[in-house]
């Protein structure tokens, strides 16, 4: 299952992601989407979890979950079009 995590702290690390999400069950990925001039944090990321019940319980779990002072925005991603 592939998660959209928003409004996340520019300070943020991808293993604080990591940590966070895998409290709820395995994590294959966690990746912060980054400015590809500065490479600084563009405040959002995704997190891939392989079983689709675990990545269910972490988006309800950590839905408005404040990480590093900012309340997080998760949701289930969309499919690119």
């Amino acid at each position: 299952m592939n998660i959209f995590v928003a409004n996340l702290n520019y300070k943020l690390e991808e293993q604080h992601l990591h940590d966070a999400f895998a409290k709820y069950g395995e994590v294959e990925s966690a990746k912060i989407i980054t400015d590809k001039f500065t490479g600084r944090s563009k405040g959002f990321g995704f997190v891939e979890m392989p079983n689709e019940e675990e990545g269910n319980t972490a988006i309800e779990s950590l839905h408005d979950y404040e990480l590093l002072g900012r309340n997080m925005v998760v949701r289930k991603a969309k499919p690119r079009d």
